[in-house]
């Protein structure tokens, strides 16, 4: 008897195919995506917790942002794991990550009314960030000018979210 045969079929391409690199990136976000969605907890503390990620993931501080988000996360009671998905989420787009940071320091730098520091960005050194002068000419006013970002797009982030989360667990109509 002989064996039947397997059928494959593929969803139809419209335009071109992605870069590899590309179709990497949109593979991570719908995986992440769909485990934002199908976590066991409330809309709201999903989009809570993935607004907190957002907004730590604009802060200049680069080692700490998915401790922070998670802490914060933890204070406001609402989901870590999306917290810290959505922190590491500007990992991505690590390439323009640098212009964000800079836009972010020359806001800083606008909000307190204080001139940028005249060294240009290529000369620091990892030992400059144990040196106060560094933390308060650079640091600080990087820090105040990613709230310009980080907010917004929290905010932005969280009703978004809330909604999609909403409206992916609501029953379908005519189900």
């Amino acid at each position: 008897m002989p064996e039947p045969e397997t059928v494959t079929t593929q969803q139809p391409r419209y335009g071109p195919r992605l870069p590899a690199w590309l179709e990497r990136k949109k593979q991570w976000l719908a995986d992440h995506h769909m485990t934002l969605v199908t976590m066991a907890d409330t809309p709201h503390s999903i989009a809570l917790g993935s607004a907190i990620g957002i907004f730590f993931g604009f802060t200049p501080l680069y080692t700490l942002k998915t401790l922070l988000s998670i802490g914060f996360a933890w204070i406001c009671r609402s989901n870590k794991l999306a917290a810290a998905i959505t922190s590491n989420l500007h990992d991505i787009f690590l390439f323009v990550m640098p212009a964000v940071y800079f836009f972010e320091y020359k806001a800083g730098c606008w909000i307190l009314r204080r001139p940028p520091t005249h060294s240009s960005f290529h000369h620091f050194a990892i030992g400059n960030y144990l040196h106060w002068h560094f933390v308060v000419g650079v640091i600080w006013p990087a820090l105040v000018g990613s709230l310009v970002l980080g907010v917004p797009s929290a905010l932005i982030s969280y009703f978004i979210l809330r909604m999609l989360i909403s409206r992916a667990r609501s029953p379908k109509a005519g189900a």
